[in-house]
């Protein structure tokens, strides 16, 4: 392990994160309701403390290896998870205890958008914003928009790049150099939030309401500045605008650089990870649209397509938005788009879940297995797209599903040791794992009730989620402490 320059490094990137304080700062200079003493005491201490980290080391000169990489990644999100719970703890507007305020802050960062407070239609503007920002920040990955700025300073940013994304392949770049690969990025991800922003603004939000909620859909992260979520707006136009971005940002970001370069939205529709993403979408819409009219849940067709399309794609994007109570509908639906949530978005995507791809190379993995009984001596290569996927890939995604599945297990069991009921353990350890949020029983509208000991696990089953599981637990090998 290379110290000196992954202390440099952590401490870049508290810079960089005390930076991201000013916002906050001056929406409470402009609302004055409150926080601007919170948020500068924090921003200065961050500052602080980063330049303590990097002042020391900063001559240091090394490149990165991969057990490098990964300590990094962990090690950032672990201490920004808990610096940014700091502004939740001190400000007196928000009576939120130490593990209240690390779950807060860890659910935003992770774009999970489980929440303890209540009471957010009062609250200070600059913790409404912070939250909301919090989320957006994560949603691409801090580190990735950090990567853009490392080789200025000298510091090769691959191997934090390869622990940061998500999905199956993690070497695929749409750029030559990997600063140009999160530059693009992050200029899809701010046109995106920008378009999202305007959108909710034509449909009728205040330009604070719109900016915030572009943050928290954009991120699919479903935080929101009221209780209510979206159903305080009670608006099918701002609805849609969250529709057509939540689905949009499940997408393969890299589907989208390359609709945008070549201006081809065909491009799209040759990709077999979006045309399953899409076809579970209208599936699981179809479904719960009919089964909303056909129990009497809505009087009419149009209210039950409403509610069952927003709530559907909602879910299982893992955005975790709600225009209404849809933990109260018949167990089926609920349980239903839980189960969505484990499927997720695309890799390469803000969204969470185990992502599409790994759910299409395990189908046609279980389709080849069938067909092997029946030929025995055929080679049968699983093909994505008219090309072979190789033996090493079609394994790791068997070894990500077995993890996650004996992961969530582990989880589930121990809260339920914990006093947990079946129904809450299952959909709470789903929704951390899954980054989604909402979940069932006594956490289907908040997490408030949870116990402390609960809440580290449900924070811990976010930051799994957050990293896809490896990333987190090959910290726990000996063989990665091993020289």
């Amino acid at each position: 392990m290379h110290s000196k320059i992954i202390l440099k490094i952590l401490g870049l990137f508290l810079m960089v994160f005390s930076a991201s304080l000013v916002p906050p700062v001056l929406i409470a200079l402009f609302y004055q309701d409150g926080a601007f003493v919170s948020f500068s005491n924090v921003l200065i201490g961050v500052l602080v403390l980063g330049l303590l980290l990097w002042y020391p080391v900063r001559n240091h000169k090394r490149e990165l290896k991969i057990r490098d990489g990964f300590l990094i990644v962990v090690m950032f999100w672990t201490v920004l998870g808990f610096v940014g719970a700091l502004p939740f703890y001190i400000e007196k507007e928000v009576p939120l205890s130490l593990t209240d305020a690390i779950f807060e802050s860890f659910s935003g960062l992770t774009t999970t958008g489980a929440t303890i407070l209540t009471g957010l239609d009062d609250m200070p503007h600059a913790i409404l914003w912070y939250r909301q920002q919090l989320q957006w920040m994560g949603g691409m990955g801090i580190i990735v928009l950090a990567v853009a700025i490392l080789p200025m300073l000298g510091i090769g940013g691959m191997q934090l790049y390869r622990a940061e994304t998500p999905g199956p392949v993690k070497d695929t770049k749409i750029a030559p150099r990997i600063s140009q690969t999160a530059k693009a990025l992050w200029y899809i991800y701010v046109g995106l939030t920008i378009s999202c922003a305007l959108g909710y603004w034509f449909a009728g939000m205040n330009w604070f309401d719109a900016f915030t909620h572009s943050f928290s859909t954009v991120a699919i992260g479903g935080f929101s500045t009221h209780d209510a979520s979206i159903a305080y707006f009670n608006s099918p136009a701002i609805e849609g605008v969250a529709i057509f971005f939540m689905i949009a940002s499940g997408i393969n970001f890299a589907l989208h650089f390359t609709a945008f370069r070549h201006l081809k939205g065909l491009s799209y529709f040759r990709d077999p990870e979006f045309k399953a993403y899409i076809s579970l979408l209208i599936i699981g819409v179809l479904v719960a649209t009919s089964y909303l009219y056909l129990h009497q849940i809505y009087p009419t067709l149009g209210d039950a397509f409403r509610y069952g399309l927003f709530q559907t794609v909602s879910i299982a994007t893992t955005t975790g938005f709600t225009n209404s109570d849809f933990a109260l509908w018949p167990a089926f639906l609920p349980i239903m788009l839980i189960f969505m949530s484990f499927i997720g978005g695309s890799a390469g995507s803000t969204a969470g879940g185990m992502k599409m791809i790994r759910f299409v190379l395990l189908f046609k993995q279980g389709m080849r297995e069938i067909k092997s009984l029946l030929h025995p001596n055929a080679i049968l290569p699983v093909k994505l797209n008219g090309k072979s996927i190789p033996e090493k890939v079609m394994t790791a995604v068997w070894g990500f599903f077995s993890v996650y599945v004996f992961t969530f297990a582990i989880l589930m069991l121990m809260i339920m040791a914990l006093g947990v009921d079946q129904t809450t353990a299952f959909s709470a350890i789903a929704a951390m794992m899954n980054n989604l949020g909402p979940g069932l029983g006594e956490v289907a509208f908040n997490y408030q009730t949870m116990s402390d000991p609960v809440k580290w696990i449900l924070t811990f089953a976010m930051l799994l989620g957050r990293l896809e599981i490896f990333t987190l637990l090959v910290l726990f090998t000996t063989a990665f402490w091993r020289k």
